[in-house]
């Protein structure tokens, strides 16, 4: 499964463009991520909201290694390819994901849970 179709992807690049020239400012816009990722047999999860505009393979949202310790940040598309989990799995996306609060909303109850929960 490719992690990211041509309709999410367009969303993230969309989002990555609005949030270019506000970025770092308090105009900074929260979004409801677009896309989860997850690793189904290593306890990872991604919530993306925006890819960077000028790269294409960087992308920001709350990541969250399974460690206790999600956090907001970017992250490397191509890389997230490349990971298997214990068993040799892909990250794979939930297909059935729909965000229902804004980034910072998951990214609180994720510090409360020591987890994402989506």
């Amino acid at each position: 499964m490719k992690l990211l179709t041509a309709e999410i992807e367009g969303r993230l690049l969309a989002n990555g463009r609005e949030q270019e020239p506000v970025r770092g400012t308090d105009a900074e816009i929260d979004f409801y991520p677009v896309v989860k990722l997850f690793t189904p047999d290593a306890g990872c999860t991604w919530l993306l909201t925006e890819i960077d505009p000028e790269n294409h393979d960087t992308a920001f949202g709350l990541c969250d290694l399974g460690m206790g310790y999600p956090e907001l940040g970017s992250v490397s598309l191509s890389e997230l390819a490349d990971v298997r989990g214990g068993l040799g799995l892909p990250i794979e996306r939930d297909l059935h994901f729909k965000a229902d609060k804004r980034l910072s909303a998951y990214a609180d109850e994720a510090r409360e849970l020591d987890r994402i929960k989506a």
